[in-house]
């Protein structure tokens, strides 16, 4: 349940930031009446991803054997990529997104307002919804489903307060602080579903453990206890990994701190830009 929630609570506060700016952008050029493009929009956006969902989790329940195991473990590992990607992507672009946002908004009241501004609002929101969808589906591969939806209907309900909190009151949250506190929290869940990916195609034999147990330490923190069934949905905890999936698992944060480093760096004017 807790993945579930902190990924909808991040994405969903995201999607509550991005509507609040567009929102706040009609007040500007106060065009007010142009509103309901924008639920329209965002809401569009928001029942496909949903479709998304279901399709995602439906044919994944409708495999068996082999295919179910390849199927869980290429979704496991494509959703570690995208959700490390879009950490990267937010601490990259996130003091850009306010300004293309509002020049979109702009552009729109110029042209043909409301079905221009609709499509703001629909690919502001989309990519976020389809990104969430993603992540759900493989969170509930790791746990269970009811959980999981559980702690996703949690977790916007908790976006939608502190979106509606910032747009209209004088409440103010350090939004730096909270994408930082929870991008590193997401980056162990990352690594977990990296780790859970590659047991599956172990199982599958599409990749080798190598050796099936490279230690057991079930006797002592259980994998389906409560603790360890925490762990192994936070952060891939399993009590007697394959070296291939402790192999991946560090070889995922050596990868994200290179990352980070590389990221750490401005980029260097070329020689025509100086010149």
């Amino acid at each position: 349940m807790l993945p579930a929630f902190l990924l909808s609570l991040r994405e969903g506060l995201e999607i509550a930031l991005l509507i609040g700016i567009i929102l706040g952008s009609l007040r500007r050029v106060q065009r007010p009446e142009l509103k309901q493009y924008v639920w329209l929009g965002a809401g569009s956006a928001t029942a496909l991803s949903l479709v998304i969902a279901l399709i995602l989790y439906a044919l994944g329940a409708s495999l068996q054997g082999q295919a179910e195991q390849i199927f869980e473990g290429l979704m496991m590992l494509l959703a570690a990529g995208v959700l490390t990607w879009m950490i990267f992507w937010m601490q990259r672009q996130s003091r850009m997104i306010t300004m293309q946002l509002e020049a979109g908004v702009r552009q729109a009241t110029l042209q043909s307002g409301g079905r221009a501004l609709f499509f703001v609002a629909f690919f502001a929101v989309v990519r976020e919804g389809i990104e969430l969808a993603l992540f759900l589906t493989a969170s509930a591969m790791t746990t269970d489903g009811l959980q999981t939806i559980v702690g996703a209907l949690l977790g916007l309900a908790g976006a939608a307060i502190l979106g509606w909190g910032l747009y209209a009151s004088t409440l103010r949250l350090n939004v730096r602080s909270f994408f930082a506190v929870t991008s590193i929290l997401l980056l162990f869940f990352a690594a977990g579903l990296v780790a859970h990916g590659v047991h599956e195609l172990n199982e599958a034999g599409w990749i080798p453990p190598i050796v099936e147990h490279v230690w057991d330490i079930n006797p002592i923190l259980d994998e389906s206890s409560g603790v360890g069934m925490l762990l192994k949905t936070l952060f891939g905890y399993n009590g007697n990994p394959s070296l291939t999936e402790v192999l991946a698992y560090i070889a995922y944060f050596v990868l994200v701190l290179i990352g980070l480093k590389l990221a750490a760096f401005p980029a260097r004017p070329s020689p025509k830009a100086i010149s």
